[in-house]
């Protein structure tokens, strides 16, 4: 169950998987597997997303603890974490080339977190702003190739407006795929000199004001 006193723990495994706790809470997004070039994660979980079926976002036999599975629309509440799944599509041609992808918006100690996936589309449509309401925070893809490049990630970034937000989905060591590197979506955005963190922990009442800068967060790897 969730803590109330705790904040949220979010870490970064590299492509779009990120790991959030609190208290004795564990969930995933997008486990993949090791022939992307990076360690599998490896730790148990209650709860694990999956965005689309692709051997880098869906690899669930690596996570211990016989995790709930989510991986596709609609709305669920597992353990005290509430969980929308929004359609969407891998790419600009209504997925007709890469098919579609599952954006979710979690709550989890009152904090609102949207993972997009492998969004490819240009720009959100009202539906899906609608559905996904005001973010806290944003995880986005930034390395294009496979997904929306740095510019349209800073267009749909400004379609949502969140307090925070952190990109994935680009070029680090060891990737197999082919990405940009976040350097690009940071000079787009106006925050070149954003310094790498571990992990983000935080809780609700520490998110910057609505009127704030938005805050950009990049982990190390």
């Amino acid at each position: 169950m969730l803590c109330v006193l705790c904040p949220m723990v979010i870490t970064w495994y590299g492509q779009a998987c990120f790991k959030l706790q609190s208290g004795a809470t564990t969930m995933v997004v997008d486990p993949f597997e090791k022939k992307l070039g990076l360690n599998p994660p490896k730790f148990e979980a209650q709860l694990a997303l999956i965005t689309h079926e692709h051997f880098d976002h869906n690899n669930v036999k690596s996570i211990g603890g016989a995790p709930f599975v989510i991986d596709c629309p609609g709305e669920y509440e597992v353990g005290g974490v509430r969980v929308k799944g929004i359609s969407s599509f891998h790419d600009d041609k209504e997925g007709a080339e890469r098919g579609a992808n599952t954006i979710y918006v979690i709550k989890m100690e009152d904090v609102l977190v949207a993972h997009l996936g492998d969004l490819g589309q240009k720009q959100l449509t009202e539906e899906q702003l609608d559905v996904l309401g005001e973010v806290d925070i944003l995880m986005i893809p930034v390395g294009g190739t496979y997904t929306i490049d740095a510019e349209t990630a800073v267009e749909v970034t400004n379609q949502i407006g969140p307090r925070i937000v952190i990109p994935m989905h680009y070029k680090i060591p060891g990737l197999k795929v082919k990405l940009d590197p976040v350097t690009d979506f940071l000079k787009e955005i106006g925050q070149a000199d954003v310094q790498p963190v571990e992990k983000l922990t935080i809780k609700q009442k520490d998110l910057p004001d609505v009127d704030d800068k938005m805050e950009v967060v990049v982990f190390k790897m």
